[in-house]
């Protein structure tokens, strides 16, 4: 049976006395109020969906750059969860503020710079400021995911350029517009990023749902993408709870849509790239059995 491994659910704590929500931009997100899901309610949606581990996605959107929720729940679950948290890259103290949450348990970082409160600006992405806490990435051998748009591909290709070392994640793709159908020219600016290789696309609902909207398929698309990219380049994740839907139901609809790539396509896109990208999900088990 194939492994499943989802590296972007999101946790919302259910104390806010103690983890309370002071949202990035100062709007937070409807979902983490209309559905939010505890580290608990997580971990019961992953056993129903027989997802094995995950990389949870800090709420940037309900804490701003408090990881204390996402770290502490990672941590109680040492051999399921590993924590993506955020950080001010252009705060003058970045470098000690990573180091410091790393120590915590922050096993990778993430980008926000706009999505369902805010829109996109990139402005902040290649800024020389970010520079020091991006080389530190590359010496503690820290992923990094990026929310952003097409506006702020450029800026995600020139990041990814000055620091190779570093493996970038384009979190629902970039949000291409994949309407047109093949051979998916709207969607040209992202391809264009198939020749910087620590670049990789995280495959969420949004582009399962985009898949069947205009003129696009996912028997088109999705092998387009393995075409361009490589499925070692391709990791699902499965945006719970922010998208509506079980866990089971995510991922249900994940598998289907994935179904006509190969089997070895889809054990990379299920499992293998983000073991690749955080390789801490293929440790967790054996470091808590041997503990």
């Amino acid at each position: 049976m194939p492994q499943f491994i989802d590296i972007h659910p999101h946790v919302i704590s259910d104390d806010e006395g103690r983890y309370p929500p002071a949202p990035l931009f100062g709007k937070r997100s409807d979902w983490s109020q209309e559905r939010p899901s505890t580290v608990e309610t997580l971990i019961a949606q992953m056993d129903a969906a027989g997802v094995a581990k995950a990389a949870v996605v800090h709420s940037s959107t309900t804490y701003g750059f408090d990881n204390r929720y996402v770290v502490d729940a990672c941590n109680a679950y040492p051999d399921r969860l590993i924590a993506v948290g955020s950080v001010d890259m252009l705060a003058a103290d970045a470098a000690d503020t990573i180091r410091r949450w790393v120590g915590a348990g922050l096993a990778g970082l993430r980008v926000f710079t706009g999505g369902s409160t805010k829109e996109f600006d990139p402005s902040e992405l290649d800024d020389p400021r970010a520079y020091a806490g991006w080389e530190l990435l590359r010496t503690l051998g820290l992923t990094m995911c990026i929310q952003t748009g097409p506006v702020g591909l450029p800026a995600v290709a020139a990041l990814a350029r000055r620091f190779p070392g570093v493996p970038v994640i384009l979190d629902h793709l970039g949000r291409p517009d994949v309407t047109d159908g093949p051979p998916y020219a709207a969607a040209q600016s992202l391809f264009d990023l198939a020749p910087i290789p620590n670049i990789h696309l995280k495959l969420t609902p949004r582009i399962m749902a985009d898949s069947q909207k205009g003129a696009a398929s996912p028997e088109t698309l999705f092998p387009r993408l393995v075409e361009i990219f490589g499925a070692e380049r391709l990791a699902w994740g499965s945006n719970y709870p922010t998208s509506p839907g079980t866990l089971a139901e995510i991922r249900a609809t994940a598998e289907a849509r994935l179904a006509s790539l190969s089997a070895e396509d889809r054990e990379w896109v299920f499992a293998r790239t983000a073991q690749k990208l955080y390789p801490q999900l293929r440790d967790i088990g054996a470091k808590t059995a041997a503990a």
